[in-house]
């Protein structure tokens, strides 16, 4: 009898600690940052808008990812193309939710992306290392790299065709122009600028780019 009382004892404590572990190890993975699905690039492939295409853009997203850790997921650039097999940047970047480099969910969903996006701003729209890239709001008037690639229209829909708006479909680097989006939500000093659809750029060449404030950065996002 006594021994029977002394493994029902046992019995109760072991489960009593196999409980507490299970708690903590699910309080300790409530605790973990969602891991990194959005980023801006830290840097572009160097030749103005000519990005090689789609096809280009989400290697480039895809090397920088792995550099950082990343490479596990399956990265996408945020950019549209024109023409009669026109692409949607929106269509093109999975369902999220997706979180920056330090796990804050920029965006749950495509629409909370495109018609919900407080978080797109130079405070939590960091490249791939977590790192701001340079902004006037930094403290220097007269330097800023906002200018970000996307070809897209404000809702995440392609241009007509017609008027250049994707550099050639990210394949020239001289003549055209591509929409661009304004990472850190601000016109020179004024706030409210659009993230994906501002102004188009003077040109598609790297030194056109830099000339307007940008250095041919585009955002990726991952898939999966």
């Amino acid at each position: 009898m006594r021994k029977g009382r002394i493994r029902l004892a046992a019995t109760a404590i072991y489960g009593a600690l196999v409980l507490s572990a299970l708690a903590v190890a699910a309080q300790q993975q409530a605790q973990e940052p969602p891991p990194m699905g959005f980023f801006i690039t830290s840097a572009g492939p160097g030749d103005g808008a000519n990005l090689g295409g789609l096809e280009g853009a989400d290697a480039h997203c895809q090397m920088l990812a792995g550099e950082a850790g990343a490479g596990d997921r399956t990265w996408r650039a945020y950019l549209s193309t024109q023409g009669p097999e026109a692409v949607n940047a929106r269509d093109r970047i999975g369902e999220g939710p997706w979180a920056n480099a330090e796990g804050l969910v920029m965006a749950r969903s495509v629409e909370n992306l495109h018609y919900d996006n407080s978080n797109f701003n130079w405070t939590h729209t960091l490249d791939e290392n977590g790192e701001q890239f340079p902004s006037r709001i930094d403290g220097d008037p007269d330097f800023t790299e906002h200018d970000v690639l996307t070809g897209t229209r404000l809702d995440g829909t392609a241009f007509p065709a017609g008027e250049d708006r994707t550099c050639g479909n990210w394949t020239r680097n001289g003549e055209g122009s591509a929409m661009l989006g304004h990472a850190d939500r601000y016109s020179f000093t004024t706030p409210g600028s659009p993230w994906n659809t501002a102004h188009p750029s003077r040109g598609c060449s790297q030194e056109d780019l830099v000339a307007t404030g940008g250095a041919g950065l585009f955002y990726c996002f991952a898939i999966d």
